[in-house]
């Protein structure tokens, strides 16, 4: 079994490289964002707000979340499209900062990485869920560039905001991120760093998948 975790804030190309790198390599991909994305839509549905931890605790002990062929399911449900938009995007924010939802999903990703080869991607994947991982790597961009990253994928899906708001919503998300108490977004020890900011996603894969070759094989 090999691990390899990619960790960093929001619009640094995680998913991107992480999805290329499973593919190149013959690994399974982990998208844990995704997992916490569902989780908001499940509390979403369910009437349950963001902030009432007790009832997200009840709520985890009854649905299933998996994954199908790169897609995220709840309860068996493919929800790939509908944890896309906005206000999820912001909800699993908020849902993301309790220490329940965390240690319950970090059980999950566990297990679901058990006796295979992975790439996982997120916020804590090398300082929290596999802090034994293979290969870890950090990456990460200037709050301008991921901002300008953002609004280029929601245009591409009709939703059009304006650069300055995104920007704020990408330096409020990395605060939250980097100060919560539970799994806080940081670089994981003995990782490799890559500022993505002037880096194309081929010139990013091509560096990540060096390194991956020269310590694994």
């Amino acid at each position: 079994m090999a691990v390899i975790t990619i960790d960093g804030p929001a619009g640094a190309g995680k998913s991107t490289i992480a999805k290329e790198l499973a593919k190149s390599l013959g690994f399974t991909y982990l998208d844990t964002g995704a997992m916490y994305r569902a989780v908001a839509l499940a509390a979403k549905r369910r009437g349950i707000s963001a902030d009432d931890e007790a009832a997200l605790d009840a709520m985890l002990e009854g649905i299933r979340l998996g994954f199908e062929d790169g897609r995220i399911l709840l309860d068996g449900e493919d929800v790939s499209g509908q944890i896309r938009t906005r206000q999820i995007d912001f909800m699993s924010s908020d849902v993301s900062r309790h220490p329940v939802v965390r240690r319950h999903l970090t059980r999950l990703q566990r297990a679901l990485a058990q006796g295979g080869n992975i790439v996982a991607e997120g916020r804590d994947m090398g300082t929290v869920v596999f802090p034994n991982a293979d290969v870890k790597f950090y990456l990460t961009a200037s709050p301008e560039v991921r901002a300008k990253r953002r609004q280029e994928q929601l245009a591409l899906t009709g939703v059009n905001v304006p650069f300055d708001k995104i920007l704020e919503e990408i330096k409020a998300r990395d605060r939250a991120d980097s100060s919560r108490k539970e799994a806080p977004l940081k670089r994981p020890e003995k990782s490799i760093k890559i500022d993505t900011s002037d880096l194309t996603i081929e010139e990013v894969f091509g560096m990540l998948l060096t390194q991956i070759k020269n310590l694994i094989g």
